[in-house]
């Protein structure tokens, strides 16, 4: 059997925790012995504990050099052969304490580069410098978009040959158009039956765009009565929206939900979904969406019109642009029979290229190539 090690900050449940979730579970575990160095309790380790073991960790404290030798002594009690982390600030601990294990195989995938974070220069500086001199320890970068493949190869100066890109992938049989889940989620939250529900969900931090996502509401609720806008998730930005939502009077028309785990209910209740992003990875909740059959309103930035095709799968829009996004809420919500179509072939695009079950198939030949 081969022995990985997963490590991963996971201080929230996000889209990276959910796809390393979706790996470990999906893993043959006939063939793996599977390690998790992770912040023990929360949703991370409830959705992954039946398969795989726990090893408390802490990377909270981003410039605790002592995290590096505390890695590398579980790799070395747990006879690891191969490790897998996020890269981002962890992933500096993570690379040098396997090469001081002798780590046979080292892998990183990057969602995010670090010159991406939201933090001030001299603490972005800092860990740009950590990333570019960990990256030689790594033997396989896997990157989840076409762009990223690009930044690794063109702006970091990674040869091809370490660059492998495995997109995100959705469970088929789970996110379906068919669920019948809308009611009771609309219920639980006292919102009519009848009413239009237009709602996005993810972190609420600057990337996602959020703050268009209000001004595009108070525009589109000035011309349509019976909308309603959701936006689900937790994050630092929660005050600073709700506090957008309440200079707008819009207070009765938005509802934040806060986290929530029942993702599926969430977008089967809505009408339409808008994912407002500037900055993005490949969102996974875009590909829940898509396989949900849903109306999408997306921003045409990289790694979203990688997946969405404007016009045929859902609407691309420019990013920071609220008018030209509550023009398109306004247009899905009235050409109904088109944005039906829309949703079909959304569908039909994620069962061909992003079913979860091939992306954990291509991890696993991943794994298995470095290993041999």
């Amino acid at each position: 059997m081969i022995r990985i090690l997963y490590v991963i900050e996971n201080i929230f449940f996000g889209g990276g925790e959910r796809a390393f979730s979706q790996i470990i579970n999906g893993l043959d575990k006939k063939k793996y012995q599977i390690y998790v160095a992770c912040l023990p309790g929360g949703v991370f380790e409830e959705e992954i504990k039946g398969s795989a073991k726990i090893l408390p960790f802490d990377l909270r404290n981003r410039f605790n050099l002592v995290n590096i030798y505390r890695l590398a002594k579980i790799m070395k009690e747990h006879h690891i052969q191969l490790v897998h982390s996020q890269a981002g600030r962890g992933g500096f601990f993570v690379r040098v304490a396997a090469r001081k294990a002798g780590i046979a195989g080292v892998v990183s995938t990057v969602a995010m580069p670090v010159e991406g974070f939201d933090v001030g220069l001299l603490r972005r500086g800092i860990y740009i410098g950590l990333d570019r001199f960990s990256e030689k320890f790594v033997d396989k970068f896997i990157v989840v978009s076409e762009a990223l493949r690009r930044t690794l190869n063109q702006k970091h100066k990674i040869s091809p040959e370490k660059i492998v890109k495995i997109h995100n992938g959705v469970e088929l049989n789970e996110y379906k158009p068919d669920l019948n889940l809308a009611p009771a989620f609309r219920k639980e939250l006292d919102i009519d039956n009848n009413a239009i529900l237009i709602g996005t969900i993810g972190r609420l931090t600057w990337q996602k765009g959020l703050p268009y996502f209000i001004q595009a509401a108070k525009k589109v609720l000035d011309t349509q009565s019976n909308v309603r806008f959701l936006v689900v998730g937790e994050g630092e930005k929660k005050k600073e929206l709700e506090g957008l939502v309440k200079d707008l009077a819009i207070e009765n028309r938005v509802i934040f939900t806060g986290f929530r785990k029942d993702v599926k209910s969430a977008l089967g209740a809505l009408d339409v979904f808008v994912l407002p992003s500037i900055r993005e990875g490949q969102p996974l909740i875009l590909l829940e969406a898509m396989a949900m059959g849903k109306p999408i309103v997306a921003t045409d930035i990289e790694g979203v019109n990688e997946i969405l095709e404007d016009g045929k799968t859902g609407a691309l829009i420019p990013s920071a642009n609220s008018s030209a996004l509550a023009e398109a809420i306004v247009g899905m919500l009235q050409e109904s029979k088109k944005t039906e179509e829309m949703g079909k072939l959304a569908r039909s695009t994620v069962m061909d290229k992003f079913n979860i079950q091939d992306k954990v198939k291509e991890h696993q030949r991943l794994y298995e190539a470095i290993i041999a």
